[in-house]
This record gives structure tokens, sequence and C-alpha cells, in this order.
């Protein structure tokens, strides 16, 4: 079944919010910088640090990056699972299988 999947702007605000203030504890458990995690996702150091303070709101597209290489990391993935900012219908748009180990 071919079904397209959109998550609308509240519910995508709400998981950028979760992610956002988890964010510095994702980088710290795999042991990056803010230069290192930005240059993983190609934003600046600045950026990192300003999403970090609460000075500046994540885009989309940054939490889309983050997303991946948090789910992807076998350090971070429980703790992004656990952040509450993966969630079915996160997993439904990413057109990945939903899982929560």
């Amino acid at each position: 079944m071919n079904k397209e999947c959109t998550l609308g702007k509240d519910e995508k605000e709400r998981l950028v919010h979760c992610l956002a203030k988890n964010l510095r504890t994702l980088r710290t458990i795999c042991g990056w910088s803010q230069e290192k995690l930005a240059s993983v996702i190609g934003v600046t150091r600045q950026t990192v640090l300003a999403v970090e303070n609460g000075k500046r709101t994540m885009t989309w597209t940054m939490f889309l990056a983050f997303s991946f290489l948090f789910l992807g990391n076998e350090k971070t993935r429980k703790e992004f699972i656990d952040s509450g900012a993966y969630t079915e219908e996160l997993a439904e748009f990413l057109n990945i299988s939903y899982s929560r180990k």
C-alpha cells in the first residue's frame, strides 16, 4: 500500500522542540564537539550552539539530518527515541520501519 504521509506544522514543531532540548545530550553521547556535529550535517558551529541554547529554532531540514544521524548511531538511538522526537508518524513520513528498540 502506497499512502502519502504528511506531518502537520504543529507536529513538526513539537518534534523539533523535543530534539532541540535534547541535542546537547545526544551530541555529548557521540563524544562530538559542536564543530564536529555542525560539519556532519553541514551547518556552522554557531548554529549548533544557538539551537542548543534555545536562541535559534532548528529548521525541519536540520531536524531530518539529526534524526537520520541519531537513529543510525548505536550510541544515540535509544536516547533519540526516548526524547519524544521519534514517533510512528515520523517513521512513516521517513518511510522507515518504526521500532522503539
